[in-house]
């Protein structure tokens, strides 16, 4: 499998830190993080990575609003995503399908798995 370019978007520098260690350790996977969905928008755009983990609850524009400004480029809209959430309900699940986004990893998550959840998701071979 080809390496995959993975942008981390949270606004917990920690979050991001060890998604980034576990991810690099377990895969060929290049990561790259934003801090804020502003600039998840931004690197999105720029970097075009294969994949998207958004945080749900971030200050300023959360990550069901970043989701939808992605869905309305042209340039990031077919980039699937992911949710990071540390709260998972069947109806959120739902709703979250509903807007097209891949799946829901909740928070904490298990560093030596979640390659193997991303790869589920999206339907990449691990």
């Amino acid at each position: 499998m080809a390496a995959k370019k993975i942008l981390v978007v949270d606004n917990e520098e920690y979050i991001q830190e060890v998604t980034k260690i576990c991810l690099e350790n377990t895969t060929k996977w290049q990561v790259i993080t934003a801090s804020s969905g502003l600039e998840g928008i931004k690197k999105a755009e720029t970097e075009k990575p294969d994949a998207i983990l958004l945080d749900v609850m971030m200050p300023g524009m959360d990550g069901i609003t970043v989701f939808k400004h992605l869905q309305e480029n042209s340039d990031t809209k077919e980039i699937p995503v992911i949710i990071l959430t540390a709260t998972i309900q069947t109806s959120d699940n739902y709703r979250y399908k509903d807007l097209g986004i891949k799946a829901a990893i909740g928070k904490p998550f298990s560093p030596l798995t979640l390659a193997q959840e991303i790869s589920q998701a999206l339907g990449w071979e691990n």
